[in-house]
C-alpha cells in the first residue's frame, strides 16, 4: 500500500496488530472494527502469513510522536484499549500472534518484509499456540479481611489500661498480618501444582500495584498460564475452594484471553519505525 499524505499529520504509517496465518479471513471479518485513529483494518499478505494492518498518521506513530503518547496517560490508555480490542475480536476468528504496542512500519512493503524474514519464528508459535488461550490467577491478602481466633474471642484484660490495650492490639494486627501473607504465600504455591497437569506454560508477571490494583488487598501474584480452550473449565475447577481455609486470602481468576502472555513475539530493532 502506498503510503497516503495529510498535510497536518504526514505520510500514513502501517501499525501492525497480530499475525496469522495466511487465507484467515481476519481483514474481512473485522470490516467493521475501527483501529487506532478510526481507520479500517486490512489484511497484509506474504507467503504463509498474513498481518492485520490499519493506517495510523506519522505525526502521532513516528519517534517523537510515540513517546508523546506514552507520555500521556489518557492517550496512552486509548491505544492500548483500541489494539487490544483488535486482537481479541481477531482470536474469535483465528489463532493470532498479538504484536507489542506501537509496533508500527514505513509502509505495507516492509510489513511483508517482516513477514518474510520472521516466518519461522511466527510459525512456530502460531502452531504452538493452536487452540489455546491464557488464563490469569492472582491471587490477594488482605489481612484487614482476615478474622483471628483473639480477635472474635472476649476481651480477657478488661482493665487494661489505654496504653497496654493499645499494644495488645498492635500485636494482634501484626500476627494477623504475618498469618495472611504466610497463608497468600501458601495458596500461591498450591496453584502450580494443581494446575499442574493442566497448564501447557505458566508465566510469572509483576504483580498490579498503584492504579493497577484496583480489587481489594494487595496482589502478590499475578501469573499467566496457557491452556487448550477445552480444559478451561478444568483449569478453573481445580482451583475452586483453594483459598476457602485462608481468611483475608483470595484467588481471582481471570480470562480465557489471547495468550498475550505467550505469544508477543519480541520486537527487532529496538521498536523504531521500520
Amino acid at each position: 500500500m502506498t503510503a497516503e499524505v495529510d498535510p497536518a499529520t504526514g505520510p500514513a504509517m502501517s501499525y501492525v496488530y497480530a499475525v496469522s496465518r495466511a487465507g484467515t479471513p481476519l481483514g474481512e471479518a473485522l470490516a467493521g472494527l475501527p483501529g487506532l485513529e478510526g481507520g479500517p483494518l486490512r489484511a497484509v499478505a506474504a507467503g504463509e502469513l498474513v498481518a492485520l494492518v490499519s493506517s495510523v498518521p506519522s505525526a502521532s506513530y513516528g519517534t517523537e510522536g510515540v513517546k508523546a503518547q506514552m507520555e500521556d496517560l489518557d492517550r496512552l490508555e486509548v491505544l492500548a484499549r483500541t489494539h487490544h480490542a483488535v486482537v481479541e475480536a481477531a482470536y474469535e476468528h483465528a489463532t493470532v500472534l498479538p504484536m507489542r504496542l506501537v509496533t508500527v512500519y514505513l509502509d505495507d512493503e516492509r510489513v511483508r518484509g517482516m513477514l518474510d524474514e520472521r516466518e519461522p519464528e511466527f510459525s512456530a508459535l502460531l502452531a504452538r499456540l493452536e487452540g489455546h488461550v491464557e488464563l490469569g490467577v492472582k491471587v490477594y491478602a488482605d489481612p484487614r479481611e482476615a478474622v483471628t481466633v483473639s480477635s472474635r474471642g472476649p476481651d480477657t484484660d478488661t482493665a487494661a489500661s489505654p496504653g497496654r490495650a493499645y499494644l495488645q492490639k498492635r500485636r494482634a494486627q501484626q500476627q494477623n498480618h504475618r498469618q495472611t501473607y504466610r497463608a497468600a504465600g501458601a495458596v500461591a504455591a498450591e496453584v502450580a501444582a494443581r494446575v499442574a497437569g493442566i497448564a501447557r506454560a505458566h508465566v510469572t508477571h509483576r504483580p498490579q500495584q498503584g492504579d493497577l490494583a484496583q480489587a481489594a488487598g494487595e496482589n502478590i501474584v499475578n501469573d499467566a498460564y496457557l491452556v487448550h480452550g477445552s480444559q478451561a473449565d478444568a483449569f478453573r475447577a481445580a482451583l475452586t475452594g483453594l483459598a476457602d481455609d485462608a481468611p483475608g486470602v483470595r484467588v481471582e481468576i481471570t480470562g480465557p484471553w489471547a495468550p498475550y502472555s505467550f505469544a508477543t513475539p519480541p520486537a527487532p530493532g529496538g521498536g523504531e519505525p521500520r
